[in-house]
């Protein structure tokens, strides 16, 4: 059988589109489920107040993922929260949603605290 050479535009062509194939391939989607998880149980804001009401108020359950809550730096899980508005999950906070109890635990907080929790656990993780 004889074999007839690619056109030089098909070769050109075929290696154009394996380079993007292997591209796409490499290319980061994002951070693992495991950095995600990672992340979570590590992370805490830099403000010393905030990072204290987070150790003891939201930590339990945005750190570990043994819940419904949104692990802290899933940007993915957030973003339908956040599309919401900010407005809204102050007060589902301070209403108590699901499993998360009213305040979140943290009846001394205030709406610009709780603001400054979510805006920290809504960021996505930093791998």
């Amino acid at each position: 059988m004889i074999q007839h050479p690619l056109h030089p535009i098909h070769a050109r062509l075929l290696v154009i589109t394996s380079l993007a194939l292997i591209i796409a391939g490499c290319s980061p989607s994002g951070p693992s489920e495991q950095a995600i998880r990672d992340y979570a149980e590590t992370a805490r804001p830099q403000n010393p107040e905030l990072s204290g009401i987070y150790q003891r108020s939201c930590m339990a359950c945005h750190s570990r993922g043994t819940s419904d809550a949104p692990l802290t730096g899933d940007g993915e899980a957030w973003n339908s929260r956040l599309e919401k508005g900010m407005h809204r999950l102050v007060d589902n906070v301070v209403a108590g949603m699901g499993g998360m109890p009213p305040y979140g635990l943290c009846m001394d907080c205030d709406t610009a605290e709780f603001q400054a929790l979510i805006e920290f656990m809504a960021r996505p993780a930093e791998t």
